[in-house]
């Protein structure tokens, strides 16, 4: 391996580990997850009329808001295994619940126990710099005037555009109960899909352009990772279509009448959404088959070429070899301009040959 080839393969590599990433799912393998040292509660307790917004120290206190007139917004940031089983145990969560919110790596489901809808699915976010799909595992609990959420990363969100309605005293959020809460949450995750596969959709449209202009190593490196976080990017968008689709089948008493419509409303988004990435995904292969007809274009150019060159020297060669025989008697072999004719015609045959391929439009 020469050190161009090396360098390029350097900066250039197939990210094994990314692929293991994507594809290591196994649903009957327990994975230990890093415990936070200390989770962030948040508390959002709203009517029509007034909202209170807090942070909660101790998790003892949550069960203040249990049993409140009022609806409670319940979020945990960062998943602390103590933390979840005791709120758990106050507000009836069941147990095969706390371990679906306890593990990651989750298919996005639904699911109703003990009164309770419960759904699970990932919170997409686009690493600009790596150029990368990040998925963080949400779990959201909906009970009588209360939703709890869970969430891994106490850094980033996409709930800042609901906590800000919240604050709107005339808002539909404030004026409705929990299940348009918990709406408003599922919806805010999908919504945000958009903006993943839209920066997706620039990269796809760069490269692209990447390959018309030119074609090597690095660019099939780009298409390889690309195709590894569309594959991350519907296997977290796929199911979300059933997951709602399930919501709006359960008839459970918690979801209102009025509420079911924008159930609806949300269903009809995961579904472009889904059909969009089913689009990239073909766009990723058309790429690929792109990427493979343009090298496969530049080998015939450079075949085309060599079989001209080895056309036009085959004049000389035939020259070159005639009078090269070990014969006494040859024509022209003692006539003083024997060699220069024999140069001559070495050039003109290949000229004139040149001259009568570009007119039939050989190259």
């Amino acid at each position: 391996m020469n050190g161009k080839k090396y360098l390029d393969y350097l900066f250039n590599p197939l990210d094994i580990l990314r692929t293991k990433e994507v594809l290591q799912v196994n649903p009957t393998v327990i994975y230990e997850r890093k415990e936070v040292v200390d989770s962030k509660i948040f508390i959002h307790e709203y009517d029509g009329e007034k909202l209170l917004s807090k942070k909660i120290e101790n998790i003892e206190d949550c069960k203040a808001h249990s049993n409140t007139q009022e609806v409670s917004w319940i979020n945990i940031d960062g998943i602390k295994k103590s933390d979840i089983e005791n709120i758990s145990l106050h507000f009836g969560i069941h147990q095969l619940i706390v371990e679906d919110i306890l593990s990651f790596g989750q298919r996005p489901k639904m699911d109703q126990i003990n009164g309770l809808l419960f759904c699970v699915l990932n919170m997409l976010y686009f690493n600009e710099k790596e150029s990368t799909v990040e998925s963080e595992q949400i779990s959201i609990v909906l009970g009588k005037n209360f939703v709890i959420s869970f969430q891994e990363d106490e850094s980033r969100d996409v709930f800042n555009g609901l906590r800000e309605k919240l604050k709107i005293n005339n808002s539909k959020i404030r004026q409705n109960g929990a299940d348009f809460l918990y709406y408003a949450m599922i919806d805010a995750i999908v919504d945000h899909y958009y903006l993943v596969m839209e920066k997706l959709g620039e990269r796809i449209e760069q490269l692209e352009e990447d390959i018309i202009k030119y074609s090597s190593n690095k660019t099939l490196v780009k298409i390889n990772n690309l195709r590894k976080e569309m594959i991350l990017l519907k296997r977290s968008i796929g199911p979300v279509r059933e997951l709602i689709h399930g919501i709006l089948r359960s008839e459970n008493e918690l979801i209102e009448t009025r509420t079911e419509k924008y159930f609806k409303d949300v269903y009809d988004h995961i579904v472009q959404a889904n059909d969009l990435a089913e689009n990239y995904r073909d766009i990723m292969i058309n790429i690929h088959d792109l990427y493979m007809s343009n090298v496969n274009l530049k080998l015939n150019e450079s075949m085309k070429v060599m079989a001209i060159v080895t056309c036009l020297l085959a004049p000389a060669t035939v020259i070159g070899g005639i009078f090269g025989m070990n014969f006494d008697r040859l024509p022209m072999l003692h006539n003083k301009w024997g060699f220069l004719i024999s140069v001559g015609l070495m050039i003109l045959i290949p000229v004139w040959m040149m001259f009568y391929f570009k007119k039939k439009k050989w190259f």
